[in-house]
């Protein structure tokens, strides 16, 4: 064992692990990469702070992206930026050879979420973003991970490459598309993902299909009072179309969602609107039965624009499959989270998960520190969407989940802001950086795992062919955000 992590493995027994009791692991390459870990806890917490403190939204995570790049590149990896013409995507890759195993890191923030790290709501800066989706913990835990392995192939222990992308956008306008149409994945023989949660699991289960697209109508203006005859409203044809989405909302089946974002409906009171503009988007539990859905939908915004004589144009956005489950490899997490064994959590990092759970109105249980069991893959997905489904029809991919939050607190609100930017942050993101690392440890030592895991990809997708829901040309990096 190289002396560095001797000295780390020392170093946590004097010490004590930041995140988790560290059962007993039999495999001493396991052993190296949770050591290693340890070693970079305290780098890797002050990275997620840097991109928790800069919160950046979709397509503008410039400084989030440079910090990532700047750690990945600092520990010898080779750094290719702009992937799929994003500016803030990018692809760090050590090694050579096969196995190629990728992990995936997101670092966007979403809008008007700022937030201390205090257990009650308090804006840094009111109305401005902030990590909502604990994105900040994401993009820096899997790094960590990432850095464990190149150690192991830097030392001749393991063979292959790793390979870490930084995905940006996945809030808002699924980032991961782009760089999939331009082949970043390829090559790829598994993939390694997860996400900030409430708990421990290996996650096996699916999401939902998703598409987002522009409704806009267009009319003639008007003086509202003097002349609204001379007047077609566009702001007219928006309630139409809207309160079409409404009734129609009976008549789909229980698995469908259909939001709206009115953009723009007019200025002023006193003039009849001449432009009216949506955002509107359709979930199911798969693209098969989201695709008459958003047909439906989009034919209803012609309908709209008939009865309010109005002209309309309906444009994609983006859209994202569901994900594919892949339980051979959820299995092999499995077993490491239960080597790992749960996270240890201290009375004040109880105390401030039970006082933001008082604040939102939740049970006050404090933090799920338990490793969950294997469940099975259920028929319909609970809620949410996301372009890791994308890479998971690309790619075989495994999933994690673990807590950076109370049980039961509201994702996406300040409640997760808050304990994303402190220590139970902190120590989920070890966690997860530990159980990724070893699993890929598995995924270099067992070729045959390697192929168990693309045997169960190859026949869950079938026969099916993977197109993206993205329209062509560039990336929307100027949209309105």
């Amino acid at each position: 064992m190289p002396i560095l992590r001797l000295l780390a493995v020392l170093t946590a027994c004097i010490l004590g692990p930041l995140a988790s009791a560290d059962a007993a692991v039999d495999d001493p390459l396991k052993a190296e990469v949770i050591a290693s870990v340890d070693a970079q806890a305290e780098a890797l917490a002050n990275l997620s702070d840097e991109i928790w403190g800069y919160a950046e939204i979709a397509f503008r995570e410039s400084q989030s992206a440079d910090a990532l790049v700047r750690h990945a590149e600092a520990h010898g990896f080779a750094v290719t930026r702009g992937t799929g013409g994003i500016p803030t995507a990018f692809v760090a890759e050590y090694g050579s050879g096969k196995p190629v195993i990728g992990i995936m890191g997101e670092f966007d923030a979403l809008p008007g979420l700022s937030q201390a790290a205090v257990p009650e709501r308090s804006p840094l800066e009111e109305g401005a973003p902030g990590h909502g989706c604990g994105h900040n913990v994401f993009g820096a835990a899997s790094l960590g991970a990432a850095i464990a392995i190149k150690e192991l192939i830097e030392s001749g222990e393991l063979k292959g490459t790793i390979r870490y992308y930084g995905t940006p956008a996945e809030e808002k306008f699924f980032g991961k598309l782009w760089m999939i149409r331009d082949g970043a994945f390829e090559g790829v023989d598994v993939m390694m993902d997860w996400h900030p949660g409430d708990e421990i699991e290996a996650s096996v289960q699916s999401s939902q299909a998703l598409v987002d697209f522009l409704v806009e109508f267009d009319g003639q203006a008007a003086h509202a009072a003097a002349d609204p005859w001379n007047g077609r409203s566009a702001g007219d044809a928006l309630e139409l179309y809207t309160t079409g989405i409404n009734y129609y909302r009976e008549h789909v089946k229980p698995t469908v969602r259909i939001h709206y974002h009115i953009m723009d409906a007019g200025k002023v009171v006193n003039v009849v609107p001449d432009y009216a503009k949506l955002w509107v988007r359709v979930r199911d539990r798969d693209r098969a039965g989201m695709d008459p859905v958003y047909k439906r939908v989009q034919a209803m915004a012609e309908g709209a624009a008939i009865m309010a004589n109005v002209d309309y144009q309906v444009t994609l956005i983006s859209g994202v499959h569901e994900i594919l489950p892949n339980r051979t490899g959820g299995a092999a997490l499995q077993a490491n989270l239960e080597a790992l064994g749960g996270i240890a959590y201290t009375e004040e990092e109880e105390a401030f998960a039970r006082e933001i759970q008082a604040a939102t109105g939740k049970p006050t249980v404090g933090m799920d520190a338990e490793v969950r069991p294997l469940r099975e893959t259920a028929e319909n997905p609970d809620g949410g969407s996301t372009d890791v489904g994308d890479v998971s029809y690309n790619v075989p991919t495994i999933s994690l989940s673990a807590p950076i939050a109370g049980k039961d607190v509201p994702w996406h609100s300040w409640a997760v802001v808050a304990s994303g930017g402190m220590s139970i942050g902190h120590k989920g993101l070890v966690y997860a950086s530990k159980a990724l690392a070893m699993t890929m440890v598995d995924l270099y030592e067992n070729p045959d795992l390697v192929e168990a895991i693309k045997a169960e990809f190859r026949e869950r997708k079938g026969d099916y062919v993977y197109e993206g829901i993205v329209p062509p040309g560039p990336p929307p990096l100027d949209f309105e955000q």
